[in-house]
C-alpha cells in the first residue's frame, strides 16, 4: 500500500475531524457556490462541498493522488461537478473567481504545512470578495509540560552513546521541535492562545508574541507544548489539544529548554513566539521566575533559555559555501543532464525522442537506456506541462 494512501487512510478514519469539516462546510457551503478545495488528497472535502450544493468544485494538489481523487468523484457520481487540477495551488490558474476556499493544511502548531502561504495566494487570485474560508481562524496554542520521555530526545546527545562523545549535537536537538501526543498529565499548568490568526487577512509576515503562564501544580519543566484551535464556521471549531473532550488525531509539537526547571505552584513562565512561517522556522524563549508571594515585584528567575528551529538546522561547510556571495556555482554532471531535458522540451519532440537523446548526451551517468529515461521521466513529470 502507498504510504500516502495510508496517511489518507488515517485522515478519513478520524471521525471527529471528519465529522467537524461536514458540518463547517454544511453551513458554509450554499447552493449554486463555486468552490476551491486546496491540496485535495482524495477529494473528501469537495465531495462534501458537492453534497451541501456546490455548483462547482475546483480540486487542486500536486501531487499524484489528484488521479485517486479524480476515480472518486466518478464512483460517487460528481464528475461532473469536480474539476482536478494537477499543481502547486500558487502555480495554477483557474477560469472564475470562489465563493468558498477550505482546506486542511493545518499542521501540528497550526502554521507548518503552509496553509498561512497558500490561504493568502487563494484569497488575492481566486476570493471572491464577499468569499468565505473554512477554516477562517487558527490559534496556536502553548503550556508548561513535564515530560522525561521527550526531554530524552533531547539529553541523550550529552551522554555518551556506544561509548563515544556526541555533545556537538546537543545544541542541534536542543532547538529542534519535536512531534509529541501529550495528555493531560504532562501538562504543568493552564494553557494560553499565543497567537490568532484571520486567514481572511493574513500573509506569510513573521507572527510574535508574549504571553506569561503558572505552574499549577510542582513538577520539572522540560519544555513548551504548542498545538492549535481552528475556527472552521461559525459554529465549528477543530483541535488537536490534548485536554479537548474531543480532539482530532493529529500529534502535538513540543519545543525543549536546555536543561529541566523545578516548578513551584505558582511559578511564571513566560514564552516569547517568533515565527517565519515562509521558513518554518520558530523560536522560542523561556524565562521562568519564582511565583511564591513576598518576592517583590520582580521575582528571582529560576532559567532563562533562548532556542530556535534555525540554530537546530544541519548544516555542513560544504552547503556554506554554496550561500557566499563570491561563491562561482558550475553544473555537475547530473545539473547537465537536467539541463538537456529542459532544453530538448520544447513542444515538438516526443517523450521517447527526448530520452535516447539524454542517454546519447550522457553515456557517463546512464549506463542504460531505462536509466536515462527513468531520469527524464522525473524532470519532465515536475516541470513539463
Amino acid at each position: 500500500m502507498s504510504l500516502v494512501l495510508d496517511e489518507h487512510r488515517q485522515y478519513l478514519a478520524d471521525a471527529v475531524r471528519v465529522s467537524a469539516f461536514r458540518q463547517a462546510i454544511d453551513e458554509v457551503v450554499t447552493p449554486g457556490d463555486v468552490v476551491l478545495d486546496l491540496g485535495a488528497g482524495t477529494g473528501i472535502l469537495g465531495l462534501m462541498a458537492c453534497r451541501a450544493g456546490a455548483k462547482r468544485v475546483y480540486a487542486v494538489d500536486e501531487g499524484p493522488i489528484i488521479g485517486l481523487a479524480r476515480e472518486i468523484a466518478w464512483v460517487n457520481g460528481f464528475q461532473d461537478r469536480i474539476t482536478h487540477i494537477k499543481g502547486l495551488s500558487t502555480r495554477v490558474e483557474l477560469p472564475e473567481r470562489v465563493d468558498v476556499v477550505l482546506a486542511d493544511q493545518i499542521g501540528r502548531f497550526g502554521f507548518e504545512s503552509g496553509i498561512l502561504e497558500y490561504f493568502a495566494d487563494a484569497r488575492a487570485r481566486f476570493l471572491k470578495p464577499d468569499g468565505v474560508m473554512i477554516p477562517g481562524e487558527i490559534g496556536l496554542v502553548v503550556a508548561p509540560v513535564e515530560s522525561g520521555e521527550l526531554f530524552g530526545q533531547v539529553d541523550f546527545w550529552g551522554r555518551t552513546p556506544a561509548g563515544y562523545d556526541f555533545h556537538p549535537a546537543l545544541a542541534i536537538a536542543a532547538n529542534t521541535g519535536y512531534p509529541a501526543r501529550f495528555d493531560p498529565a504532562h501538562m504543568l499548568g493552564a494553557p494560553a492562545r499565543a497567537i490568532s490568526v484571520r486567514l481572511s487577512t493574513a500573509s506569510t509576515a513573521a507572527l510574535g508574541a508574549e504571553v506569561v503562564l503558572v505552574a499549577g501544580r510542582p513538577g520539572a519543566l522540560h519544555g513548551i507544548g504548542g498545538w492549535f484551535e481552528a475556527q472552521l464556521s461559525p459554529s465549528v471549531t477543530l483541535t488537536n489539544s490534548p485536554l479537548a473532550a474531543r480532539p482530532i488525531f493529529r500529534r502535538q509539537v513540543f519545543f525543549p529548554i536546555a536543561r529541566p526547571v523545578a516548578l513551584e505552584e505558582h511559578d511564571q513562565i513566560g514564552v516569547r513566539l517568533r515565527i517565519l512561517p515562509a521558513a518554518g522556522v520558530v523560536s522560542w524563549t523561556v524565562d521562568v521566575r519564582d511565583g511564591r508571594a513576598g518576592r517583590g515585584p520582580d521575582p528571582a528567575s529560576k532559567g532563562r533559555f533562548a532556542h530556535s528551529t534555525f540554530q537546530g538546522m544541519l548544516l555542513c561547510k560544504e552547503d556554506l559555501e554554496r550561500t557566499d556571495l563570491q561563491f562561482v556555482p558550475r553544473l555537475s554532471p547530473w545539473g547537465q543532464a537536467r539541463r538537456s531535458v529542459l532544453e530538448l522540451c520544447d513542444g515538438r519532440r516526443a517523450l521517447g525522442d527526448i530520452e535516447r537523446e539524454v542517454h546519447r548526451r550522457h553515456p557517463a551517468i546512464f549506463q542504460s537506456p531505462a536509466e536515462a529515461a527513468a531520469f527524464v521521466t522525473e524532470v519532465v513529470s515536475r516541470y513539463a506541462v
